[in-house]
């Protein structure tokens, strides 16, 4: 494995905007997720995309937390998307449009049900275009494997983002079977769906279809907090909408993710800190 640490950095730099780059020309992204349990985790992926540099933002939630959201994040547009039993539900055409207007999609943060997960999934594959980047994450990642057949023209352009236990749910193995050997998970989950796979834990792993594997030590146990991994899809997205390739998208992603955690840590402690407070101290982690 490789460590991912400041060498690597170092060598696979972030992208960098010359003078006359617009809002547009910086990176686009579409974070759909959220629900009536959990309305504002949207906000998370939506802010952390923006601070890792993305010049547009939309985000596409249940209808009933649109106006909040987007009075929360002013921002982002907001699509106010159709509602069953406080998931989202059948979106029809309502994402045709701000699928066109991507490009970097992030999808699942926030979700709770996993067929309204794979429903939209299932949708958001077809609908989307072959030049958007996707980012799955949280309850859509199972929900990967009755996508098989979807799944393969984006191959190349995927970023999937589990914790053990939705690395368990995808493959069918157990979550110690995932802990005990995670290079080994994340590398064939990689070479299964082309994907580049960031196996989050105490320490991360990030494997590519081409077998290469990243190590990351971690930021600290106060990463181990609710929405940080709302925040972390929301940074590799809006890398991937900059034009970062998606390993070094995630790669990078991880990093500001982790560093960012140890810079709250100097200020509040080791625990205690809250998730909104990373997407913070990326811009000044980025290259200028």
């Amino acid at each position: 494995m490789i460590p991912l640490d400041s060498a690597w950095i170092a060598r696979n730099p972030a992208p960098v905007h010359e003078s006359g780059t617009t809002k547009n020309s910086r990176g686009r992204v579409l974070a759909i997720g959220g629900a009536a349990q959990v309305p504002g985790a949207l906000r998370l992926t939506g802010e952390a995309a923006l601070r890792a540099g993305a010049g547009k933002l939309q985000v596409a939630t249940i209808a009933s937390a649109a106006l909040l959201l987007g009075m929360a994040v002013p921002e982002a547009g907001v699509i106010a998307l159709p509602e069953e039993d406080g998931e989202i539900g059948a979106c029809g055409d309502a994402l045709a449009k701000p699928l066109a207007a991507c490009d970097a999609l992030v999808v699942g943060p926030g979700m709770s049900d996993p067929g309204a997960a794979g429903r939209l999934l299932r949708h958001l594959l077809t609908a989307a275009g072959d030049d958007i980047a996707l980012v799955v994450d949280a309850t859509a990642i199972p929900e990967l494997a009755s996508c098989r057949d979807l799944i393969a023209r984006f191959a190349g352009r995927i970023v999937i983002t589990p914790h053990h236990g939705e690395m368990a749910a995808l493959t069918a193995e157990s979550a110690d079977a995932i802990a005990a050997d995670p290079e080994h998970a994340a590398l064939r989950v990689a070479r299964d769906y082309g994907a580049v796979v960031v196996l989050k834990s105490d320490d991360t792993v990030i494997a590519a279809p081409d077998d290469t594997v990243l190590h990351y030590l971690g930021g600290g146990i106060g990463l181990a907090t609710a929405g940080s991994g709302d925040v972390l899809a929301g940074a590799i997205a809006g890398l991937l909408s900059r034009g970062a390739p998606p390993l070094v998208a995630a790669g990078w992603g991880v990093w500001l993710h982790g560093h960012g955690g140890r810079r709250v840590a100097t200020r509040r402690g080791p625990i205690g800190f809250l998730a909104r407070e990373l997407p913070d101290e990326f811009p000044r982690l980025l290259p200028q």
